[in-house]
């Protein structure tokens, strides 16, 4: 590996971040006829990249990613959503974070608790980029 690989892997592992766990959201999700009439529960871990080093230094919000508007966003897009697949919900939730925030990438959590019944949890976890946006939008 080159060093200048090396350098910018190490840079991007300890790069800041904002995060949003256990963000519970009402919806409908779910390819079985009874999950189409009825809301269920899933919960959303989200995590963004950010140098805190401005915000700290001027303690103002527009110099941070706003999490409260980020999850007011992903609360209102979840709440009138009614895809079939939890893939397809958290596709569309990175790419909506991606496109409307700016951020270079976002990892994100979905899952449906008890959707398997003798599991706690069940869902799917995803990263995607800005230029997995550009290939999105380009279809």
């Amino acid at each position: 590996m080159r060093p200048a690989a090396h350098h910018h892997d190490l840079r991007m592992t300890q790069q800041d971040r904002i995060f949003l766990r256990g963000l519970e959201i009402d919806c409908i999700i779910g390819f079985i006829e009874w999950e189409r009439r009825i809301k269920q529960t899933v919960v959303i871990d989200l995590e963004l990249p950010v140098d805190c080093r401005r915000a700290a230094e001027t303690d103002e919000v527009e110099h941070t990613v706003d999490y409260k508007k980020v999850a007011k966003r992903i609360i209102a897009f979840v709440e009138s959503s009614q895809f079939k697949l939890v893939e397809t919900l958290a596709h569309r939730i990175a790419m909506l974070v991606l496109e409307e925030f700016g951020v270079e990438w976002v990892r994100l959590s979905v899952n449906k608790p008890g959707a398997i019944r003798g599991s706690r949890d069940v869902g799917v976890s995803l990263e995607r980029t800005r230029a997995d946006l550009a290939r999105d939008t380009a279809r």
